[in-house]
């Protein structure tokens, strides 16, 4: 089966500046793929070019068999698009955007009460149908959004930081709904900057300035990039023990977490090794233990290298 979602070395410049540098991956049918990185790393325009809102400046892509630069219109018919803003009407019922949403896509007037009925349904609003736009909690404002990108049953979903300010329960509730859009055979690419939230894709791509810099399953880019032992440290004075464990023998990479350290230690290396050097220091730990990595460890481990490596 062909991917649904196919990029290769897609670029795009705004005058002299390289927003998006040669990226390239794919996505299947069925897939939940993540785009994570800071903000300006490039996310939010490689989905615009993948939308066919933006040309790219080189390289090619296609979203469900047509090319995003040659056929953009026939991209768009076959795509639900979020974006990152509030971008309905707020003045409007929810019913009333999704009906008004509804005529844009051409969607009969005979099919309109069943796929207004199934959107509702899908994203739990039915019961908030006559209320206004701008009234609805954020996380129901995003549901609203959604509802609307999913009237004509598209083949391909793209979220736009579809979270962004949402609370933690919102968050999940969401990604509920994107699992049960995945088991009806949508395919779905998400742009995050939260990290555990992209613990629920099914493939995770890390930008860092416009570039590619890590590709795999959230399992596979710990493993690889954590091959070793994790550590968490509790100490005293923790800028002072960062600096001592940077670079140093048996230690991979370390980096702060609020008022405690990380340490991923080379493969064969032990805790004792953490214990030496931070004693030979004269730092007091008072606490120590093993933890599994997560993305976030991931993600600041390879932006990290990828600016040490800028910088020499």
């Amino acid at each position: 089966m062909p991917d649904v979602i196919v990029a290769e070395n897609l670029c795009k410049s705004f005058g002299s500046f390289l927003a998006v540098d040669n990226v390239s991956f794919s996505v299947p049918k069925g897939a939940v793929f993540g785009l994570l990185g800071a903000n300006g790393a490039g996310k939010s325009t490689t989905i615009r070019m993948l939308c066919g809102l933006l040309a790219p400046s080189g390289g090619r892509a296609s979203v469900a068999g047509f090319d995003v630069a040659a056929e953009p219109e026939a991209v768009k018919r076959n795509i639900g698009y979020m974006s990152q803003k509030f971008s309905l009407y707020e003045d409007l019922t929810v019913r009333e955007n999704i009906d008004f949403f509804s005529g844009l896509y051409g969607i009969s007037r005979a099919n309109l009460r069943t796929e207004r009925e199934r959107v509702l349904s899908m994203t739990g609003l039915a019961e908030r149908s006559r209320e206004l736009a701008r009234e609805l909690p954020g996380g129901f404002r995003q549901r609203l959004a959604l509802s609307c990108a999913l009237l004509h049953r598209p083949r391909v979903l793209f979220l736009d930081e579809p979270t962004a300010g949402v609370d933690p329960i919102a968050r999940r509730t969401f990604w509920d709904i994107i699992y049960d859009l995945t088991s009806l055979g949508s395919t779905v690419l998400v742009t995050t900057h939260y990290l555990d939230e992209a613990e629920y894709c099914s493939t995770v791509t890390l930008m860092r300035e416009g570039r590619i810099v890590a590709t795999g399953s959230p399992g596979e880019l710990k493993k690889v990039h954590y091959p070793g032992l994790l550590l968490e440290i509790t100490c005293e004075r923790v800028e002072r023990a960062l600096a001592v464990l940077e670079g140093a023998e048996g230690i991979d990479n370390a980096s702060l977490f609020g008022s405690r350290l990380h340490a991923g230690l080379e493969k064969g290396a032990s805790p004792d090794t953490v214990e030496r050097l931070l004693g030979a220091a004269g730092i007091t730990i008072t606490g120590i233990q093993a933890i599994r990595p997560s993305l976030e460890d991931v993600f600041i481990r390879v932006v990290s290298a990828g600016q040490a490596g800028a910088d020499r």
